[in-house]
């Protein structure tokens, strides 16, 4: 390990554990009937979703914010940057703390979320928004740290962060008194990973570590492969939770020496699993949330018979976004299909269409035509969703037999993800 960087021990945990005791919630850890007979297995989630900020963020903010406050540097307050749960977990310390705190966010960040955070900390924050991206964002943070004296609140990078973030591993280890097997963990900028980890390597070394990161933004995974924190010159964003193009510094040299595996699970596979957490369990989780629980089928073989914790992670997930997250699971599981389409320009020609290429429960949910009249034909984008995705090729067939097929749109992902 690089001997320049502070890192956590298994003392100081405990004793942010104790530093954080009566402001967030000793969350439960729930058997999952449903996922334990999908898998045969002894299936439990950590639900940090559970949280008074609805993630397991507030446990590092809190830690890191209250040990500052302790050594008499907050005089001149406290300043982060945020798109998500850091921003909430900060805001909610400084009004338990009574300290003044300045919240960088994106100038794109979701007014559901500017709220949250106005929310918990009340008068005592102070939200600007600069920018549209996190960099953006935290770059202004720190301009304004220097500028005024204010102390940084770095969302993962920080031994104090990870102490907190780490007290989740001494819960779990108290509430499961038989030997876990398996312990599925997501990473962001690796915080959590980083203090799960340390704990569960001092306490049960035999349990498997998993690092679970969305298939847009593995950068552990390729940090840990490349054996050098590596920043990943473009990400997909959706999981927002989780998408950094780059992790700590102090989280990687921890993970990479204490994680047994680190995995990229695809966004679809995350979208299907916040749907079925949601109709099957009434549980409702962020896409960051719903990582771990979406790797258990890479792993289905491996952990028949044995304990397994997915820490369940946040649910701040706005409302809107759920017709964007059906969407990608339509995708992900082969039942919804996108294509460009020639129709001759006569009347009758869609009706054809429907009678002669779609099946009987096939649905059209997309359609953008323009009729033009100096051409024989025109060109239709047409979104079709089946109730199985086995008829898919039948459908494309019928559509190249009478020549109405011109492209198939999912296999181009810039003119898909216009679409979704």
């Amino acid at each position: 390990m690089n001997n320049t960087l502070t890192f956590p021990t298994l003392e100081s945990i405990i004793q942010a554990g104790k530093s954080i005791e009566n402001v967030v919630n000793y969350t439960p850890l729930q058997y999952n009937a449903r996922l334990s007979e999908k898998f045969g297995a002894h299936i439990y989630l950590k639900r940090e979703d559970l949280q008074p900020v609805r993630s397991y963020k507030l446990r590092g903010a809190y830690h890191k914010i209250k040990s500052l406050f302790n050594e008499g540097k907050t005089s001149e307050g406290i300043v982060c940057a945020s798109a998500g749960n850091h921003a909430q977990g900060v805001a909610f310390s400084c009004k338990q703390l009574q300290i003044k705190g300045t919240i960088f966010m994106p100038v794109t960040t979701p007014k559901q979320k500017l709220e949250q955070v106005e929310m918990f900390g009340g008068h005592f924050v102070e939200i600007k928004l600069f920018g549209d991206t996190f960099d953006a964002s935290k770059n202004a943070a720190l301009d304004f740290a220097e500028t005024f004296g204010a102390a940084f609140i770095h969302p993962f990078d920080d031994v104090q962060i990870i102490e907190g973030q780490a007290t989740v591993a001494l819960e779990i280890l108290g509430q499961q008194k038989e030997a876990m097997d398996f312990v599925f963990i997501p990473i962001g900028g690796g915080g959590l990973a980083s203090g799960i980890s340390t704990v569960f390597k001092e306490l049960s070394a035999e349990t498997r570590l998993i690092g679970v990161e969305p298939k847009g933004a593995p950068s552990m995974k390729i940090s840990i492969e490349n054996k050098i924190n590596t920043e990943l010159p473009e990400i997909d964003r959706f999981v927002d939770g989780a998408a950094v193009k780059k992790v700590g510094d102090l989280t990687f040299e921890i993970c990479r020496n204490t994680l047994s595996e680190c995995i990229s699970v695809d966004e679809g596979k995350i979208c299907n699993t916040i749907l079925q957490l949601y109709n099957k369990d009434a549980v409702v989780l962020e896409p960051a949330g719903a990582l771990s629980i979406s790797a258990l089928d890479q792993f289905r073989n491996r952990i028949k018979g044995k304990n397994v914790v997915c820490i369940v992670s946040g649910s701040n997930n706005d409302i809107t976004r759920m017709e964007e997250i059906k969407e990608r699971a339509l995708l992900y599981n082969g039942l919804k299909h996108y294509f460009m389409v020639k129709f001759p320009q006569r009347p009758g020609a869609l009706k054809d269409f429907v009678l002669n290429v779609l099946g009987v429960n096939d649905d059209i949910t997309h359609f953008e035509y323009t009729k033009k009249n100096s051409r024989e034909t025109a060109l239709a984008i047409v979104g079709i969703e089946l109730s199985d995705p086995s008829d898919f090729e039948g459908l494309r067939q019928r559509m190249q037999a009478l020549d109405y097929l011109e492209s198939y749109l999912n296999e181009n992902p810039d003119v898909l993800n216009m679409l979704v």
